[in-house]
C-alpha cells in the first residue's frame, strides 16, 4: 500500500519568514510566483532577480496520519522520486538523511520512526547558488562551460544556471512524488524484460527481482495483454525467469515506417495465495540496435529497427521549462505530436538538463519516436570522489531500470560533448591524471553498470565519439558528429556540402522567435534586437550580430523590428534545409540528421524550431518538408542543378517529376518532366538540368526561378530555387488573393499569387494555430491550399473572423 504525500505542504524561508502554501510535487519558484512573492523570472530582465532568490534556504514541511496498517508493515518507506537538490530530511525531529543529487530516487526506511496517529515530516532544500559559490571559490580546479562558474560541482540539471540558449533560474523543491511505500512479506523491486525475435513469433523473457521480509513462501507470475486488451499469453517464474512466446507479434515501429501497437505486461507476486504487489509495464516488440558496420568510407553508426536501416530524422530535446512544476503530460503531448507531424522519427535527450517523466518516454513509444538517451552529464569535468562515484552509479542504476521497457529508446550515451571538449582543452594545461578520471568515469564506472541492467542496448561513452579512449571524437567517417562551423564559425551554408557525417547529432543556427512571443517578454522600448532586454533573452554571446552577419549574406536589411523577426526564421530555415538535405541526398553514407534544437524553456532567441509557446517557427515548417518521407531536392552548381529523390518509406514509390523555369511572373523559359520510379530506402540523382546558356546574362539569372515537384502514389513534394542570393532577386509587386471554405471543422485556404512570392507566411494575429504548410513559395497561375484543425487547435472563433485577423505575407513585404 501507499501513503501519497503528494498535495498541499507549507514553504517558507529556512529560519525566517511566514509560510506560505505550497504544492507538491512542485517547485519553490512556482510557489512563489503563485502567492505574489516573485514576478515571472522570464519577463524583461526578471531573471537575475529570480537568481538571487535561490541564495536562501527554504523548508518544506507538512503533517500526516499513520495508521496501524501502515506501522504493522514489514517494510515501511519512505519514498522521493526527486528532491532538487541538497536537502535534510527530518521525519518527527529526527534527521533521517541528507541528499545531494537531483536525478536519483531515494528510499529511507522509516519504520521505527514513525508514530501512531501525527506526523510531521520536514524537508530543508538548502541554497544551490551558495554551494556552487562557495565550492568555485575554494577549488576553482575544474572545468566547464556555457552556466555559471562551479555548477558541474552539484548533481543538479545544469541548464538551471545557464546556457547559451537559457537562463540561470536553479529552481528547487520537492520536484517528483513523494510517498510512504508499505509491503508485507516481500515486494517486486525491480523487472528487466527482454525480447527474442524468431522468424514469426517472440519471445518474451521477463527477469524480476524479489526483496523478501519474511519466509512465508512467494510466487510470480507474469501476463501479457495484446494492444486490443486480449490475452496474449502468461508464465510462471521459475528461478526468477518468465518466458511467454506470442506468435505474430504486432511490431513497433517508428513514426513513417509503420504502427507503434503496445502490450501491456503485468507481473503479479503472491504471499501463501494472496497478491502482495505487481508492477505493469508497456512494451513494444520490436528489435532496436546501432549498425557500425564497417564500410567503403569508413564505419556506419545507424539505427536499425526490425533488421532495416533507417535515416534518423529529428532534433535534440532540451527541458521544457525553468520551473518544473508548469511540466506536464498535456504540455509534453503537443510538442511530441509536433514533432512527429513534421516528421520526426527520432528525438536526442541532451545531457544537460534532466532524465525526462515516465510519461515523455510513454509518448515516445505511443508515437513513434526514438530517443538517443544522454546521462546528465555536459560540457564539463567532475571530481571522482568516493562520495560522487557512489552517487552516480545509483543515479545510473535508477534511471535505467525505471526506463529500460520502453521500446523507444535507442541508447544509452555517457555525456554531451566532454570527450571532444577534453581534446580540445588538452593543450590548456589539463593534466594526464584529469584525463584519466575522465576515461575512468565514462569507459569505466559506467559502462558495466549500464551492460548489467541493460545488456541489449548500446552503451556510447559520449556524443560526439568515435567509439571512446579520445580517438579523433569528432571524426567524420565513423560515430556521430556535432559540427558548428555553420553558426560558430561564420561559415557558409554550403559548407555543409563539404562534409558526408555518418551521423549528425547537432548542428544548428539560430533565429529569433516570432512577434507575438517576444511581446510577451518585451515593452515597446525594448524592441530592438541590441537593447537590453532583447540580449538579457539572447544567451549565446554575440549571436544577435551573427544573425546578422547572414542575414546580410543572403536577404535585404529588414525594414523594421517584427520584419528582423520573420527574416532571422527564414534564414535559419534556410540554413538547416541546406545541411539536411545534403545528407539525405547522400542516404547510406549518413544515416542521421538531429539539428539543435527543437524546444526552448523560455522565451529567447535560440536554435529552436518550436519556441516556448510552442509556436512553431519557420524551421519547423521547413522540418516538415525537408524530413518529409519523399523528398524532392535541388542540387545547384553555379548554374547547373541536379534534381534528387529521397524515399525514406517501405515501399516503391511511382510517379512523376515536373519542372519548369520560370521568369517572376510565371512565363515558363524552359520546362520538362519525368517518370520515376524510388526503391524503399533510396535516394538518387534523378535529372542533371544545365541552365547555362539560357542564364549567361545577369539580369536573367536574376528574374529566374527553378520550380520543381514530385506527384506519386500518396506523397507530394514541391519547391523553388533562385540562381542568386534572395536579396538580389527582382521581385515585383505582389498580390495575393485568397478564397476559403469551412467544412467539419477544417478550414481550406486557397492562395493564387499574380507573381512569384517568396517564403509566404500565415500569420493569425488573435490566436495560435498549426497550418497544414507555411512559409512556402507562391508560383504564379498554381494555387496553393493549405488547412487548418479549428477543433485540434482550440480555435473558437468562426472562420470569417478567423479571416479577418489572418495577416499574409511575403520576403518582398520586409523592405
Amino acid at each position: 500500500m501507499k501513503l501519497n504525500l503528494s498535495g498541499k505542504w507549507s514553504l517558507r524561508k529556512a529560519g525566517r519568514g511566514d509560510a506560505i502554501e505550497a504544492q507538491v510535487p512542485g517547485s519553490i519558484m512556482n510557489d512563489l510566483m503563485i502567492n505574489g512573492l516573485a514576478g515571472d523570472p522570464f519577463y524583461r530582465d526578471n531573471e537575475y532577480a529570480a537568481y538571487d532568490l535561490f541564495r536562501d534556504d527554504y523548508l518544506y514541511s507538512r503533517e500526516f496520519t499513520a495508521g496501524d496498517e501502515i506501522l504493522a508493515g514489514d517494510s515501511v518507506k519512505l519514498v522521493c522520486e526527486g528532491l532538487d537538490t541538497l536537502t535534510e530530511i527530518y521525519l518527527n525531529g529526527c534527521l533521517l538523511a541528507k541528499t545531494d543529487n537531483m536525478h536519483r530516487l531515494y528510499e529511507f526506511d522509516i519504520k521505527d520512526v514513525l508514530k501512531a496517529g501525527s506526523n510531521e515530516i520536514k524537508i530543508k532544500i538548502k541554497s544551490p547558488v551558495e554551494f556552487i559559490e562557495k565550492a568555485w571559490a575554494e577549488k576553482n580546479d575544474i572545468w566547464g562551460v556555457c552556466a555559471k562558474d562551479g555548477y558541474q560541482y552539484i548533481r543538479k540539471a545544469h541548464y538551471m544556471f545557464g546556457w547559451d540558449w537559457g537562463p540561470a533560474i536553479p529552481d528547487g523543491g520537492i520536484w517528483r512524488d513523494i510517498y510512504i511505500e508499505v509491503h508485507n512479506h516481500a515486494s517486486i523491486d525491480s523487472v528487466y524484460i527482454r525480447q527474442e525475435h524468431n522468424d514469426n513469433s517472440a519471445d518474451i523473457v521477463v527477469s524480476a527481482f524479489v526483496k523478501k521480509y519474511s519466509n512465508k513462501e512467494i510466487s510470480l507470475t507474469a501476463a501479457l495483454m495484446d494492444p486490443v486488451g486480449k490475452k496474449a499469453g502468461s508464465a510462471l517464474f521459475v528461478n526468477g525467469i518468465a518466458k511467454i512466446t506470442v506468435d505474430a507479434p504486432l511490431l513497433w515501429w517508428p513514426a513513417g515506417y509503420g504502427e507503434q501497437p503496445l502490450y501491456n505486461l503485468v507481473v503479479s507476486l503472491s504471499a501463501a495465495g494472496q497478491k502482495i504487489d505487481n508492477k505493469s509495464y508497456r512494451i513494444g516488440l520490436r528489435t532496436l540496435g546501432i549498425s557500425r558496420e564497417d564500410d567503403e568510407w569508413g564505419q556506419e553508426f545507424t539505427y536499425v529497427v526490425n533488421g532495416i536501416k533507417i535515416f534518423a530524422k529529428g532534433a535534440n530535446y532540451i527541458p521544457e521549462d525553468n520551473i518544473l512544476a508548469r511540466c506536464n503530460k498535456e504540455r509534453t503531448e503537443k510538442l511530441i505530436k509536433n514533432a512527429v507531424n513534421a516528421n520526426f522519427n527520432s528525438l536526442r535527450v541532451w545531457g544537460g538538463g534532466i532524465y525526462p517523466e515516465d510519461y515523455f518516454f510513454d509518448l515516445c513509444d505511443e508515437y513513434g519516436l526514438i530517443v538517443w538517451q544522454d546521462f546528465m552529464f555536459a560540457c564539463a569535468q567532475y571530481i571522482l570522489s568516493v562520495d560522487f562515484v557512489e552517487s552516480i552509479k545509483v543515479e545510473i542504476q535508477d534511471n535505467i531500470k525505471r526506463l529500460r521497457h520502453h521500446p523507444s529508446i535507442a541508447l544509452w550515451c555517457g555525456n554531451n560533448e566532454m570527450e571532444w571538449l577534453w581534446m580540445d582543452t588538452q593543450t590548456k594545461g589539463r593534466s594526464k591524471q584529469q584525463m584519466d578520471e575522465y576515461l575512468q568515469l565514462f569507459e569505466g564506472i559506467i559502462p558495466p553498470i549500464a551492460e548489467k541492467e541493460d545488456p541489449d542496448r548500446l552503451y556510447w561513452p559520449a556524443s560526439p565519439s568515435s567509439g571512446g579512449a579520445f580517438d579523433d571524437p569528432n571524426a567524420e567517417n565513423r560515430g556521430d558528429v556535432h559540427y558548428w562551423d555553420v553558426w560558430h564559425g561564420l561559415k557558409p551554408f554550403s559548407e555543409y556540402r563539404k562534409f558526408y557525417f555518418r551521423f549528425c547529432s547537432e548542428f544548428g543556427f539560430q533565429s529569433f522567435p516570432c512577434m507575438k512571443t517576444v511581446e510577451s517578454y518585451t515593452i515597446p522600448e525594448d524592441r530592438n534586437i541590441f537593447s537590453y532586454v532583447m540580449e538579457s533573452h539572447q544567451k549565446n554571446d554575440g549571436a544577435n550580430g551573427k544573425i546578422l552577419y547572414y542575414l546580410s549574406e543572403n536577404f535585404k536589411n529588414p525594414k523594421d523590428f517584427e520584419s528582423m523577426l520573420y527574416v532571422s526564421q527564414l534564414l535559419q530555415a534556410e540554413a538547416i534545409k541546406y545541411g539536411v538535405e545534403h545528407w539525405r541526398r547522400n542516404r547510406g553514407r549518413c544515416m542521421g540528421s538531429i539539428y539543435w534544437q527543437y524546444n526552448d524553456c523560455w522565451p529567447v532567441a535560440s536554435w529552436s524550431s518550436v519556441d516556448s509557446n510552442q509556436r512553431w517557427k519557420a524551421l519547423h515548417y521547413f522540418a516538415k518538408r525537408f524530413y518529409g518521407p519523399v523528398l524532392l531536392s535541388a542540387e545547384e552548381n553555379g548554374l547547373c542543378t541536379d534534381l534528387h529523390l529521397s524515399n525514406e518509406s517501405l515501399k516503391v514509390i511511382n510517379g512523376i517529376v515536373k519542372w519548369k523555369l520560370i521568369d517572376p511572373a510565371g512565363v515558363i523559359l524552359e520546362k520538362g518532366s519525368l517518370d520515376v520510379s524510388a526503391e524503399s530506402l533510396s535516394s538518387d540523382n534523378i535529372l542533371s538540368l544545365d541552365f547555362t546558356d539560357l542564364l549567361t546574362d545577369n539580369n536573367r539569372r536574376r528574374e529566374s526561378v527553378l520550380v520543381y515537384d514530385f506527384k506519386g502514389t500518396g506523397y507530394e513534394t514541391s519547391a523553388s530555387l533562385l540562381f542568386v542570393p534572395n536579396k538580389y532577386f527582382k521581385y515585383r509587386k505582389i498580390e495575393i488573393k485568397t478564397h476559403f471554405s469551412f467544412k467539419d471543422g477544417f478550414l481550406k485556404i486557397s492562395l493564387v499569387s499574380n507573381t512569384y512570392a517568396g517564403y509566404v507566411e500565415l500569420m493569425p494575429m488573435d490566436c495560435d494555430c498549426v497550418f497544414s504548410d507555411n512559409y512556402f513559395s507562391l508560383i504564379p497561375g498554381d494555387k496553393k491550399e493549405v488547412t487548418i484543425d479549428f477543433i485540434e487547435c482550440g480555435i473558437s472563433m468562426s472562420p470569417d473572423k478567423f479571416m479577418k485577423q489572418l495577416r499574409i505575407r511575403s520576403i518582398a513585404d520586409t523592405y
